[in-house]
């Protein structure tokens, strides 16, 4: 009797290269780092497990012993590899790293905004106010002309500061 071949079940093999292992294991690693650096009022923004929280203060603790530190940092990309919600927290990462990004590019946008006040005056005022209504008028010009008025007597910079507050009160959300 000829025995009967077993049908072969082709599946589909997902081949994940030694490569490719190595830098999701470095991912986790740089990840695990970077929360280790945060400071702790960030990290409370974060969406972290139970077993992450708690890892996070042991390693506020051991921050100085740095043998014990490297392993413990170890334990939190282990325990990075076995969380659900890694996207959710690498997102909520970025979200921080970017608001102050954001934040950075406003405030040297309300600088060049209030160099251009002082040089063309009133122009620049009237452009201003249409882009931002809840500016005043009154209190604008005042300042922009003490502002022009120290820098032409070369004083203390006062008006020039006090400007920018005021531009960075009604510009920053």
């Amino acid at each position: 009797m000829a025995k009967k071949k077993k049908p072969v079940i082709e599946e589909d093999i997902i081949y994940v290269s030694k490569s490719e292992l190595k830098r999701d294991a470095q991912q986790y690693q740089q990840l695990a780092l970077d929360l280790a650096s945060m400071a702790k009022k960030q990290r409370d923004k974060l969406p972290l497990t139970d077993d992450l929280l708690q890892a996070m203060i042991v390693a506020d603790k051991i921050r100085a012993k740095s043998e014990a530190y490297r392993r413990h940092i170890n334990y939190i990309t282990k325990t990075l590899r076995t969380t659900e919600n890694i996207a959710e927290i690498e997102a909520a990462i970025d979200l921080m790293l970017n608001k102050n990004n954001q934040a950075d590019v406003l405030l040297n946008k309300i600088e060049i905004i209030r160099d251009e006040l002082i040089q063309q005056g009133d122009d620049k005022v009237n452009e201003l106010l249409a882009e931002y209504p809840e500016l005043e008028r009154q209190k604008m010009r005042q300042l922009v002309r003490q502002a022009k008025k120290e820098a032409s007597a070369e004083k203390p910079v006062k008006g020039y500061k006090e400007l920018f507050q005021y531009l960075k009160e009604a510009m920053m959300p």
